[in-house]
């Protein structure tokens, strides 16, 4: 089922529009026009490995293909030296196709280098890490980046309807069933490559002689139903529909499962979201959100954490991005809560919605413009730094909020000692 051309190929609309430069690199071996190499970097089955091929395809060039995990620096300087004797005696241009090319050392990479600036090949590179810390600068200056997404939910619904019907794939000889379809595409997430060996997998299975009713389905195309599909991948099927009831109420649970200190049971929900493909950053957002709203300034910490777990996931990708969510969530689970500050904005909006916002304290306002002081901005403000303390009686908030009181710290983690703080700054500030 892999496309023979760009148009077949599912999903990376951003990357194919006219005129992009994969589409131009695919027409430019035909019009004699230059092309630049390009470095692909996406997660698995996401096409790489197949916008390469069909680009060789479509512009005519002799096509090699290596692979970093096997190939070295000898086998790269073949392919440069028998590049220029193609251009040299036959006028023809090569495509070099390396894949997973992070997997190169330094030096490796280094030998690609004459080649590309030459001119000797078009390189298209792929890899799955982040080319910034993979891919050495030179290389990297040379070629244009290009980031594939994975496939949506309904690219890669459409590309395993495709599969069954199409001669190269099942060519209709079973029945895709809707809950199955909707199982191959969960399992999938995101990643082409596993819906169609999934499909292959649960394909044979259906099509397996069953004679337990003793009737002859010699004449019955097969249905490829979940339970087909849960025997391929030898894998329990969850009920988790990302646009559903389901979705909703396991990262309720989840979230409520942190809020009530219980790591097992958020740790249960984090893993039926993983299991059943739920986009890894939506967890990680969940969990900044998290920090701020239950745990708060109990543990400041915790916000820290729930970030890296979000730059973690974003820079490692799925699956091991399970790990830097696992670790913020049982952090989250087992650290002192409070919803103090979360609180204490609610409060101020809902003051400032009624209309409770009143003017800006003369002494505070803005006295750096010309004519502020003549109108009495700045006049009598206090810097607190000038005390020994670092704190001064003053007025911060607006007349008509005079001694409103927002943020009140609980006696949990460390907000218990902001608390003890905040009293006596307040009495310093009140000019008690």
């Amino acid at each position: 089922m892999r496309p023979a051309s760009l148009d077949e190929v599912a999903g990376q609309e951003h990357l194919l529009r006219p005129g992009s430069p994969l589409v131009t690199l695919a027409v430019a071996g035909t019009t004699g026009r230059t092309a630049s190499s390009v470095i692909l970097w996406g997660p698995p089955g996401t096409g790489k490995t197949t916008m390469a091929q069909a680009i060789a395809r479509s512009s005519g060039r002799r096509f090699v293909e290596l692979s970093a995990v096997t190939a070295g620096v000898k086998d790269v300087r073949e392919v440069m030296q028998e590049a220029v004797t193609q251009r040299d005696m036959y006028g023809q241009s090569t495509i070099l196709f390396l894949d997973e090319i992070h997997r190169f050392t330094k030096a490796q990479q280094d030998a690609l280098l004459p080649g590309v600036e030459n001119g000797w090949v078009v390189l298209i590179a792929a890899t799955t890490e982040n080319p910034s810390f993979s891919v050495i600068s030179p290389l990297l200056s040379r070629s244009l980046l290009l980031t594939l997404r994975p496939l949506t939910d309904d690219q890669l619904g459409s590309l395993l309807d495709r599969a069954v019907e199409d001669p190269r794939g099942l060519d209709g000889a079973v029945t895709l069933l809707a809950e199955a379809r909707e199982a191959l595409v969960r399992l999938a997430s995101g990643d082409a490559r596993r819906a169609l060996t999934a499909l292959e997998a649960a394909a044979s299975l259906a099509e397996a002689p069953d004679d337990e009713d003793g009737e002859d389905d010699a004449d019955r195309r097969p249905e490829i139903t979940a339970d087909h599909v849960a025997q391929a991948v030898d894998r329990a099927l969850l009920r988790y529909d990302r646009q559903g009831d389901e979705h909703y109420d396991v990262i309720s649970a989840f979230i409520k499962s942190i809020r009530g200190s219980d790591p097992d049971a958020a740790l249960h929900y984090l893993a039926r979201m993983i299991e059943a493909g739920e986009d890894p950053r939506f967890i990680a957002r969940r969990l900044i959100i998290s920090a701020s709203e239950d745990i708060g300034l109990a543990d400041p910490q915790g916000l820290v954490i729930a970030v890296a777990a979000a730059d973690a996931v974003q820079f490692i990708g799925m699956p091991e991005g399970r790990i830097p969510l696992a670790e913020a969530t049982a952090y989250l689970a087992t650290t002192a809560k409070s919803n103090a500050a979360y609180l204490a904005i609610d409060r101020a909006i809902a003051d400032v919605r009624a209309g409770g916002f009143g003017r800006v304290p003369l002494h505070l306002r803005d006295a750096h413009y010309p004519g502020a002081k003549r109108l009495g901005h700045g006049k009598g403000y206090r810097y607190p730094h000038d005390s020994d303390v670092g704190v001064v009686a003053q007025q911060y908030l607006p007349d008509e909020l005079r001694g409103r009181r927002y943020y009140d710290p609980t006696p949990r983690g460390q907000e218990r000692d902001i608390g003890a703080r905040l009293e006596k700054i307040r009495r310093i500030v009140d000019g008690d």
